[in-house]
């Protein structure tokens, strides 16, 4: 009985070995910077956002919170809103990739867990302009869609791209 579970569970240790150790390894960089602020790709982030933010006319200027861990964002010249490690989706990262070594498929794995990463790290980006933006001009819809409508698009995002993984790449030799 076991032997026909053998796939299933060869899948699921995968996924829970790298897991664990993507988490891990985050969790050590995080570690290394603890006392001096936002850590640096959560910073990145922010530069990065503040300067889209800027290109469309939304005058951004970022303060640090290096006590708290955190960035705000000073939008059309008021506190809007703030970057903390949570915001940069690296959980979200770690878990689109570790799916997708759990089903890992030679080199072509590699390269869709690259093209999966740009595209959910400018989503990400699109996430939090888009956040700002709605704090800045509708601030009565901002806890809606900070709590619910962006969260639904990142990891939207990382399902649809899991289902076109699965579908074209990984069980395709499998279905033919």
């Amino acid at each position: 009985m076991l032997k026909d579970f053998k796939p299933v569970l060869g899948i699921l240790l995968r996924f829970i070995i790298i897991y664990l150790v993507l988490l891990f390894a985050y969790q050590f960089y995080l570690n290394g910077g603890k006392d001096s602020g936002l850590d640096s790709f959560s910073r990145i982030i922010a530069n990065q956002v503040a300067a889209l933010q800027n290109a469309i006319g939304y005058p951004t200027e970022l303060y640090d919170d290096v006590k708290n861990e955190q960035v705000w964002f000073y939008v059309k010249q008021r506190y809007e809103t703030r970057m903390v490690e949570g915001c940069n989706a690296v959980s979200v990262i770690i878990l689109f990739v570790s799916f997708v070594f759990a089903f890992y498929k030679g080199i072509k794995t590699f390269v869709f867990v690259g093209a999966g990463l740009i595209i959910l790290y400018i989503m990400n980006l699109l996430r939090i302009v888009g956040l700002n933006i709605v704090m800045t001009d509708h601030k009565e819809y901002g806890k809606m869609f900070h709590d619910f409508i962006f969260p639904a698009i990142i990891y939207g995002s990382v399902v649809v791209l899991w289902l076109v993984w699965i579908k074209f790449f990984a069980l395709k030799h499998e279905n033919s």
